[in-house]
């Protein structure tokens, strides 16, 4: 199967700038969803690698996919530097090559953009070693006023200009629907809840595959 990748020039170059210019709450919200892993990770949706540098030493090895053509090479810059071994790979997960099974997947920001969310995780859970574990740091969706902003953003331009993500998915159903059983999870604000975007709140939480 050839791999898949993409080419939004719009988003990237947005993506670029908002990677680079990251706050100390999203830092130390990467930092936590990356502490104590170990062994051999999968990490879908790479980004610019903005993850990289927060990857604890008992990480052996990071095979990191990133399907798009234009941050794909930024994240192989970061993998350089990167404190533990990195390989980035242009490929989504659904045409990434064949692999042993790893012993955590980690997903940032990328669940969201996904046009199968249920048929992802499904193949995550199918990659991962018995026991393994899934970190998710990702946009869901939320109740009240800011749940319609979801809707609507998602419903028009948002999925266009933020390179396909949809703001208002229950992905903490989807990843248990997925056979993993969800351990400690929490929700946490990006922005002051005054801030209207449909992008305010992410849940940070820790799965285990199944069986």
């Amino acid at each position: 199967m050839t791999a898949q990748t993409f080419d939004h020039p719009f988003f990237a170059r947005i993506w670029t700038v908002m990677s680079a210019h990251e706050s100390g709450v999203m830092k130390k919200m990467r930092t936590e969803n990356l502490a104590g892993l170990s062994g051999r990770v999968l990490e879908v949706g790479a980004g610019t690698g903005t993850n990289f540098a927060f990857y604890p030493d008992t990480v052996t090895e990071v095979v990191a996919l990133e399907p798009e053509t234009r941050l794909a090479p930024l994240a192989r810059e970061a993998a350089a530097a990167a404190p533990v071994p990195v390989t980035v790979i242009e490929s989504t997960i659904e045409t990434m090559p064949a692999a042993e099974p790893f012993d955590a997947v980690v997903c940032s920001l990328v669940l969201c953009s996904v046009d199968d969310p249920d048929g992802v995780l499904h193949q995550l859970n199918s990659v991962l070693k018995p026991g393994g574990e899934l970190r998710y740091f990702e946009h869901v969706a939320t109740e009240g006023w800011r749940g319609g902003l979801q809707r609507l953003a998602d419903a028009t331009i948002w999925p266009r200009m933020a390179g396909n993500c949809h703001t208002h998915r229950d992905t903490e159903r989807a990843i248990a629907g997925a056979g993993f059983t969800i351990g400690t999870a929490r929700r946490a604000a990006t922005f002051p809840a005054w801030v209207p975007l449909p992008v305010q709140e992410v849940a940070l939480g820790r799965a285990v595959k199944g069986g």
